[in-house]
């Protein structure tokens, strides 16, 4: 039945591809019934001026984040999420390919969100717009904005795959637990400065560092599986049940989209990430150096004193 956001119903989207797909298989179906291809690109990336044909934006920095929170790109709750998906003409019998300009970078949080809100029918483009152009795959000129039809898009959330500080917190000391910071080693260790004022450097005590860039290979593609695990299993100690940070949510997800292509299940995402865990609070100590690894006791005022910043 045709509904007022909706006036016509539409032909569901291709098979659901899993969590990631080629150019190449993209290819084969831009323009089908049912297909929607979502730009998320973020920064600088968003001015590049082209997108592939059809693309709409899925604005990170603008409706796909909650503006009312205190840290940046924090996840809408349903009601806005629905409102924007179906603003973006999204039915729940389509299909979504998600990419953005620099790769595998802001693509995959979306990616995370649309799995957070019950949608399943979601893939990451592998390699972005960059593998895109590099396969002599046309691009057309950005629009200003989505002009089509209003979608029937519901949000059903799926409570856990974000978390909060106090779970990411319990997460640390938890032996069947690992913490996972996808920022760079020099961020990580805090021998670099903070993008964002106001943040302490360093990392979370019992964390570890897997920059999210080092589960992509030189062409800018995702890792084969087994590569992806080893990867993980290398900073994890054998952990399964995985929490991921970054500087504020975005790459963390792009590890938790590894860690789902290399079997993983039990998967969640710090929301506020170092933007909530870097401001000072004696709530979340911090910890600089390469770190003990995960599952590393908490470090303390007492027993490591050299390296624990002000709280």
């Amino acid at each position: 039945m045709p509904t007022s956001d909706h006036p016509a119903s539409r032909a569901p989207g291709p098979a659901n591809p899993g969590p990631l797909v080629g150019a190449d298989w993209l290819a084969a179906r831009l323009g089908a019934p049912g297909l929607v291809v979502f730009d998320a690109s973020v920064g600088a990336h968003r001015a590049a001026g082209h997108r592939i044909p059809g693309a709409r934006p899925f604005d990170l920095d603008g409706a796909l984040s909650d503006h009312a929170a205190p840290a940046p790109h924090t996840m809408p709750g349903p009601a806005g999420f629905t409102d924007a998906l179906r603003s973006l003409g999204v039915d729940d019998t389509d299909t979504v390919v998600v990419y953005d300009g620099a790769g595998i970078y802001s693509s995959a949080r979306a990616w995370w969100m649309l799995r957070a809100m019950g949608f399943d029918r979601a893939a990451v483009l592998d390699g972005g717009l960059p593998a895109w152009t590099a396969a002599g795959l046309p691009v057309e000129a950005t629009a200003p904005a989505y002009g089509g039809p209003r979608g029937t898009f519901t949000a059903r959330p799926r409570p856990g795959l974000f978390v909060d500080a106090r779970t990411v917190a319990a997460a640390l000391s938890d032996p069947a637990a690992a913490v996972l910071d996808a920022r760079t080693r020099e961020r990580f260790e805090g021998t670099a400065p903070e993008p964002r004022p106001g943040l302490r450097g360093g990392h979370m005590p019992g964390a570890a560092g897997l920059p999210f860039g080092e589960l992509q290979s030189p062409d800018g593609l995702m890792r084969p599986a087994g590569e992806l695990r080893a990867a993980f299993e290398a900073v994890t100690g054998g952990r399964e049940r995985l929490r991921f940070s970054c500087g504020s949510g975005v790459t963390a997800c792009v590890l938790a989209l590894g860690a789902e292509l290399a079997g993983y299940r039990d998967l969640a995402v710090y929301d506020g990430s170092w933007s909530e865990w870097g401001l000072t609070s004696p709530l979340r100590p911090v910890v600089t150096g390469p770190g003990a690894g995960v599952g590393a006791a908490p470090a303390s005022a007492e027993d490591d004193g050299a390296h624990l910043q002000a709280l």
